[in-house]
């Protein structure tokens, strides 16, 4: 067992979630390390702090986010943990008076989404372009936040929104055709534009194999390769912390709205609706780097065991 004198403190970003409360809580603590936790919120402000300014040592991150950021040589790598993960078919909305009866529809529109690069619009155009066909590079995306990663340059069918303006308000006037991701828009003339969306989730995920993942964590490289033991310690206390989690969900113990949007998600993905690993998750990280590519994201397809340190 090391030594307290030995044990290396780790600055560490990572959200407060039901299966990562005994990390945080220190219930369970990874071989060797000890983890300093600095609170972020949102929590997407710390991938646009990592990202610019290399400010932790460990961090959570979108998984869009770190394909634009690792092809442009940012020091930091991937372990196979995804703290974040869900279906995006719900986070389309369109407004009834665009003349939209149908996805394909969006081509020649106006269409908002809170960053070009963000994960759920990656996810939620893929799904359009493969699952109904549109030509992605017909619609304008209206953009209303900045991209983490200040190098990347959108595609120039991409335009930012008025300054200060909300996507949602937008929708709702009709100044938007349509939204990815805009929320709850109170508002008569916005709907949903794939009816049953949790339908249409069940049934792709079933006939591609995919369960989408939104965010991974990312350690600095230079910790890595002082140390690469420090990857496979990481790994190994968030699943730690996660199982000690699904005991409770399996249970009934786990209380809590995520706790149970986890539970109900398990009819479709599975008894662990939070795998961790390269190996059950690989078709799900192949699939957004597909579509990453396809998207003008990443020049490059990026293999998904180049993007994980190795951890088992």
């Amino acid at each position: 067992m090391a030594r307290a004198s030995d044990v290396q403190t780790l600055t560490t970003v990572i959200g407060s979630y039901p299966h990562t409360a005994a990390l945080k809580e220190g219930g369970v603590r990874p071989s060797g390390l000890a983890l300093s936790f600095v609170e972020v919120s949102p929590i997407i402000a710390a991938f646009r702090r990592m990202v610019r300014g290399l400010e932790f040592d460990v961090c959570e991150m979108a998984l869009s986010t770190y394909l634009v950021a690792r092809e442009r040589g940012k020091p930091f790598t991937a372990i196979p943990v995804f703290p974040v993960r869900g279906f995006h078919h719900d986070a389309l909305a369109y407004h009834v008076k665009a003349g939209i009866q149908r996805p394909k529809d969006l081509e020649g529109k106006r269409v908002g989404v809170r960053a070009y690069t963000v994960t759920t619009g990656v996810w939620a155009r893929g799904i359009l372009a493969r699952e109904h066909g549109v030509d992605l590079d017909r619609v304008t995306w209206v953009v209303f936040d900045e991209e983490h990663v200040q190098e990347y340059r959108p595609p120039r069918n991409v335009e930012a929104a008025p300054a200060g303006a909300q996507m949602a308000t937008l929708l709702a006037e009709g100044a938007l055709d349509a939204a990815i991701g805009a929320g709850a828009v109170d508002s008569p003339d916005v709907r949903p534009l794939i009816p049953d969306a949790a339908g249409a989730a069940a049934a792709w995920s079933a006939r591609t194999g995919v369960y989408p993942i939104n965010h991974t964590v990312v350690v600095r490289d230079t910790l890595l390769e002082r140390e690469p033991g420090i990857a496979r310690a990481l790994y190994e206390a968030f699943v730690g912390s996660k199982e000690q989690f699904l005991a409770r969900l399996r249970a009934g113990e786990a209380p809590g709205r995520e706790a149970e949007a986890l539970a109900s998600r398990r009819a479709i993905v599975g008894d662990d609706p939070l795998p961790y690993g390269l190996p059950p998750n690989r078709a799900a990280v192949q699939m957004l780097a597909e579509l990453a590519h396809d998207q003008h994201l990443i020049s490059r397809l990026m293999e998904p065991e180049a993007l994980f340190a190795q951890v088992e």
